[in-house]
């Protein structure tokens, strides 16, 4: 069965119902050919280990306190601070305290 994203023109609510953070907040918000953005919650303590993404990424955090590992170097991700990495930039993250993050990555697909 096909998963329904957002259609073009519809309004998005990143934060999700009720704001909480919990294993069912994650969900992909849009998906196109190119074009992937979704709202990913992590609990405190979690650890994402070094993976790359298939595009251009920018992280956005919308709540909490992620420690975003790239570049030879590790940032805090607070709310309003948002990062770019280019396509398959190695990158892993560690969840400081409960966090949503909003994650858009233009897909490098031919």
């Amino acid at each position: 069965m096909a998963i329904a994203h957002t259609a073009a023109g519809e309004l998005v609510d990143v934060i999700g119902p009720g704001g909480a953070i919990g294993p069912d907040s994650s969900e992909t918000l849009i998906r196109t050919d190119h074009l992937q953005v979704f709202r990913y919650a992590l609990v405190a303590g979690k650890i994402v280990d070094t993976h790359e993404a298939a595009g251009t990424m920018v992280v956005q955090c919308l709540q909490g306190t992620v420690d975003f590992t790239a570049l030879g170097a590790t940032r805090r991700l607070t709310p309003g601070k948002m990062l770019y990495l280019a396509d398959h930039e190695p990158h892993g993250l560690t969840a400081i305290t409960d966090a949503l993050l909003l994650i858009t990555i233009v897909l490098n697909r031919v």
